[in-house]
């Protein structure tokens, strides 16, 4: 199979460790993983992966405090519309969900939503208020969830759930009128209203992602370091509240959802269970055959060789994990799905907790349709409820 960067492939494999890299459990350094011993490796592997994240921490001081802006009942379910302002960017929007009359604690889910080369929305494309959703979003529901709401869903069997837009998507997403006129590439610096011009936005937002990537490295930090941070704020707020029980706690997406998910239960064990979607492949694979089809929001320079993309979801361990896979999903090889599921299969059972993680293969492309849900849903009230 042809690699992504032609003759230069042995560049790449020649960095990429074959066997266990120095960070991980699977490698001759731990022969006991349990007790003390996978502690102490835990702590040391989260604190190295966070350093090659930088996360830019002295930005955040842990205070933020959501406004609702809005409550309501919806079919059958008590909305609240959310905001939040961070220390950079515009103000972060976001949906809390529950069901109607529920009064007591119930175990919250942080529902992170996808990527999918669509800037423009942001929760919207996992969660809607009592607002009718536009065509564009509605087509996005069909196309990657069977046509469903999955946040909406999980909340009417008795979740609390919180969908927050990340940076930079939605409420998050740059204004073309804020940027020079060089990054502008020629583009309209009108707001987009008609199906036509979020588009259009939506392709000039994808070829923006190199600049925002530059600027993000030549700063210090790394796209998969400010998401984990917005996430991992959303995840305080959620934790915070007096109707969640900060106890049972979840997250899970599909795609950019099912990456983030795989840093933020990877690196956060207040996430007492999570689920990842249609996002899980090895650096190997991202490195020689499919990176081409992923944003800048996955790659953390200097880690692959520590490390394996799997293995930032195995820093959870012994906690439960579920990876959810489509056999054609054009997003990754076959194999490196595979591969991934011998590695994150020989961290739980070096552990001692094979059972706590499960992966299971679905026919067809990349998506998260109804019965994906199920699993994932009957996931969290394993572990949760």
């Amino acid at each position: 199979m042809k690699s992504i960067i032609g003759e230069y492939h042995r560049l790449a494999e020649g960095l990429i460790h074959t066997s266990p890299g120095s960070l991980s459990l699977r490698n001759g350094k731990y022969a006991a993983a349990s007790g003390a011993e996978l502690d102490l490796w835990k702590k040391k592997a989260k604190t190295k992966v966070l350093e090659y994240l930088s996360p830019p921490y002295d930005l955040y001081a842990g205070t933020i405090k959501p406004v609702c802006r809005e409550r309501y009942l919806y079919n059958g379910l008590e909305i609240e519309e959310l905001e939040w302002q961070l220390p950079f960017g515009p103000k972060t929007e976001a949906l809390f969900l529950k069901p109607a009359g529920d009064r007591g604690k119930l175990p919250g889910i942080l529902a992170l939503h996808d990527h999918g080369g669509k800037k423009f929305w942001g929760y919207k494309k996992i969660a809607r208020g009592r607002d009718d959703p536009p065509e564009l979003m509605k087509k996005h529901h069909r196309d990657f969830y069977g046509g469903l709401c999955w946040a909406n869903e999980l909340a009417k069997e008795g979740f609390a759930v919180l969908v927050h837009d990340t940076f930079p998507f939605a409420s998050r997403r740059v204004r073309i009128e804020t940027v020079n006129n060089g990054a502008r590439r020629g583009y309209s610096a009108d707001e987009p209203v008609s199906d036509e011009e979020i588009e259009s936005y939506n392709d000039w937002a994808s070829g923006h992602e190199h600049d925002m990537a530059k600027s993000l490295f030549s700063a210090g930090t790394t796209w998969p370091g400010v998401t984990f941070l917005e996430d991992r704020t959303a995840l305080d707020i959620l934790a915070a509240r007096s109707d969640v029980d900060e106890a049972c706690l979840g997250c899970g997406g599909l795609s950019g959802g099912g990456m983030r998910s795989v840093f933020l239960a990877g690196l956060d064990e207040k996430i007492k269970a999570s689920f990842t979607a249609g996002f899980m492949t090895t650096w190997k694979d991202f490195s020689l055959y499919s990176g081409w089809t992923h944003t800048w929001m996955t790659f953390v320079p200097g880690l692959p060789g520590k490390l394996d993309f799997p293995e930032i979801l195995g820093l959870r361990v012994p906690l439960p994990a579920l990876v959810l896979n489509n056999t054609e999903d054009p997003l990754y090889t076959l194999e490196g799905m595979k591969d991934a599921d011998r590695i994150l299969s020989g961290v739980y059972s070096k552990a001692g907790a094979a059972d706590n993680y499960r992966c299971s293969f679905y026919p067809g492309e990349h998506k998260l349709d109804g019965k994906m849900q199920r699993e994932a849903f009957d996931w969290f009230k394993r572990w949760l409820v």
